[in-house]
């Protein structure tokens, strides 16, 4: 944007994900509101780790950037399809969920030509200053200032504790590192993956196609006590709404994170169609044998609780079984962590830390309108998008409610209603009743009849 380094922006989006990718799009619809968003990578990525053939979008293209606020937005997946010719092959298609690689190419097209982001910049500082009552970025070398700033820098992926001495073990990794760490499986006979949601599913499946009847043993563990899948009927699917994001916000913080825990079902866990699609491939290459002629082991309800490898490359796993209590070793070669993505406190906020108003969990505290909140020195707004699971609930991550919470955002920024939202999302009433509930009434000793 042709803008002068010293003339304040109205918003500073730091990281251009899916979700800042949304605001963006939807602020480049407003030109009275001077936006900028910086991204450290040369150009926009998305999971590229897991972007194996047949992985579909666990959301319907409706969720894209901005349809379900704006559906006329020239950022709209029909739009990108009408850009790629492609409308009367997706039309022909009949698949309300698209493959993975369609919706990450898709992000890159609307990235690569929106005029407000800006691609090789990483924040490396914000400060706040006083005085000019404006945040201070430092963005690829240059210092931008803006009235209010929103964090979009994801999450990362997570490490469980009993493999935290072996992080840089050759065979130890994440599976946001899969595609691009694949090879390095080659001439191993024993591989273990570790954890039950999509990307666990997606890995365990690639590997079965790859790997098995080559003499290859494949594990798949996970201390769940089930292999389930996603909820996903209609009714479920409305604590992905507006109305549940608003309910959850206002219960207690204890019982929030009770629920957050208990509900890994509606947003961890694995498709059914790809549950079953590991299923049908097990039936399909054991015709004419038994049942256990591959090497495949599937185990639920099994916790690792210590990790170790020696020098020639073995890597020993010590299990807990969760209903017995047993104790197991299991001697792998190689170890795929399916372990999910947490959100970190970002480096850069190291400046205004002090001026955050932190939970008792050193959490950010944020309001409806995704504000964090902060000490009244700091006027600025400072806004985040998938950091507030704690405080909004299982929507957070999903990228169905994205262009949503972009529009309300934006709506704040702009100090008027740039986008109407809907005051009612789902048929479901998640409070509890309003009208107050009175014991039967007695008169002259006797209980009153119904009438």
């Amino acid at each position: 944007m042709n803008q002068s380094p010293t003339e304040p922006y109205d918003l500073l989006g730091v990281g251009i994900g899916p979700f800042n990718l949304s605001l963006a799009a939807l602020c480049d619809q407003v030109p009275e509101l001077s936006t900028l968003f910086c991204e450290a990578q040369k150009e926009f990525r998305w999971h590229p780790g897991l972007l194996v053939d047949g992985a579909r979008m666990q959301v319907p293209f409706l969720a894209d950037l901005v349809s379900l606020v704006d559906p006329t937005s020239p950022w709209s997946f029909l739009n990108y399809l009408r850009h790629q010719q492609r409308l009367f092959p997706f039309y022909f298609s009949e698949r309300f969920h698209l493959p993975r690689r369609e919706y990450e190419h898709y992000c890159h097209w609307a990235a690569e030509r929106l005029p407000n982001c800006r691609f090789g910049a990483p924040v490396s500082t914000i400060h706040w200053e006083a005085a000019e009552q404006l945040f201070r970025v430092t963005a690829g070398g240059q210092e931008l200032v803006a009235r209010n700033v929103v964090l979009g820098v994801g999450t990362e992926p997570y490490l469980p504790s009993a493999f935290a001495t072996l992080a840089d073990h050759p065979r130890i990794w994440h599976c946001a590192q899969y595609l691009d760490r694949r090879t390095t499986l080659d001439g191993v006979r024993d591989i273990t993956v570790l954890g039950s949601g999509q990307s666990g599913a997606e890995v365990f499946l690639d590997l079965l196609r790859t790997r098995v009847g080559d003499g290859t043993r494949l594990r798949w563990l996970t201390r769940t006590r089930a292999f389930a899948p996603m909820e996903y009927s209609k009714l479920g699917l409305e604590h992905f709404t507006p109305d549940y994001t608003r309910y959850f916000h206002d219960l207690p913080a204890a019982v929030r994170d009770r629920l957050v825990a208990e509900q890994w079902q509606l947003y961890k866990a694995a498709s059914a169609e790809t549950l079953a699609e590991i299923h049908d491939h097990l039936y399909e290459s054991t015709v004419g044998r038994p049942i256990d002629a591959e090497p495949v082991e599937i185990v639920p309800g099994t916790a690792v609780v210590a990790a170790t490898a020696d020098p020639a490359g073995t890597i020993e796993l010590r299990c807990r079984h969760t209903d017995s209590g047993t104790e197991s070793l299991i001697r792998t070669g190689a170890v795929l962590l399916a372990t999910g993505y947490r959100a970190v406190r970002p480096a850069l906020l190291d400046p205004i830390a002090h001026l955050i108003d932190w939970d008792e969990q050193g959490r950010y505290q944020v309001d409806m309108n995704h504000r964090v909140a902060t000490r009244p020195a700091l006027t600025g707004g400072l806004y985040v998008q998938n950091a507030e699971l704690h405080t909004h609930g299982v929507g957070t991550p999903d990228l169905g409610l994205g262009a949503h919470r972009a529009a309300v955002i934006l709506n704040a920024v702009a100090g008027r209603t740039v986008h109407p939202l809907p005051a009612r999302t789902a048929w479901t009433s998640f409070a509890p009743t309003t009208r107050a509930v009175f014991p039967p009434q007695e008169t002259d000793g006797a209980p009153a009849q119904a009438r």
